[in-house]
């Protein structure tokens, strides 16, 4: 017998909700492995990028250098950003104030660039490993109805004709789990991953603002 039968032959709401399951795994599933590769080059390449830049004789230098190294472009941004504050146009808004506040904002600016980066895709995993699983009871309370409202007119009931439909509507309850499980792992994992290197972008920013400061010569 046809496993899927019960869902061909169901209605519009237990098609559309294990079509719901299904898009959400495969949406969690694009997105764990996006991350996958986006941490893997994320971990490999802020060393590279701290080591050459600050081996870079000057910050033009190391703007040239970075983009070898950066792959996810994580430090060039910063990098460019701290360049806009030379080439602000004088009189300009972005001009005004002192040098450590005109850094502090565009550093800040494209740290939350940086950072949207590497958090997206946590809601939608956050989403559908809380979602999941009542999208799958959803679908099970429903397709039980179904089955016995289907039976209401049966001169007899037994166990056995119960048993047979009642369990293929569980199904949509183990679905929910198999869709929800992958996506709350993944989403603590990368929140893990992401909140190191995120850690790590900080300080970086804090000491290239800091060394652009000392360095700034006195008016």
């Amino acid at each position: 017998m046809d496993g899927l039968h019960w869902l061909r032959q169901g209605d519009a709401v237990t098609q559309a909700t294990a079509a719901l399951l299904l898009v959400m795994s495969v949406a969690s599933w694009v997105v764990i492995f996006w991350k996958l590769r986006l941490m893997r080059r994320a971990h490999v390449d802020m060393p590279r990028c701290t080591a050459a830049f600050w081996q870079a004789p000057t910050l033009a230098t190391a703007a040239e250098r970075l983009p070898a190294f950066d792959r996810e472009a994580l430090i060039l941004p910063l990098v460019r950003a701290a360049q806009q504050v030379e080439a602000a146009q004088a009189g300009a808004l972005a001009s005004q104030g002192s040098l450590s506040q005109r850094l502090t904002r565009v550093l800040r600016d494209a740290l939350h660039g940086v950072l949207g980066r590497l958090q997206f895709g946590q809601v939608l995993l956050a989403t559908v490993g809380s979602t999941a699983p009542f999208v799958g009871l959803l679908g099970t309370v429903w397709g039980i109805y179904h089955a016995l409202t289907a039976l209401t007119g049966a001169e007899q009931i037994s166990i056995e004709r119960l048993a047979g439909p009642v369990g293929e509507a569980l199904i949509m309850t183990a679905a929910g789990l198999t869709v929800a499980i992958p996506a709350v792992l993944a989403y603590n994992w990368f929140g893990r991953v992401s909140a190191r290197i995120e850690a790590d972008l900080e300080g970086f920013a804090r000491d290239l603002r800091e060394l652009l400061v000392d360095t700034d010569p006195p008016n």
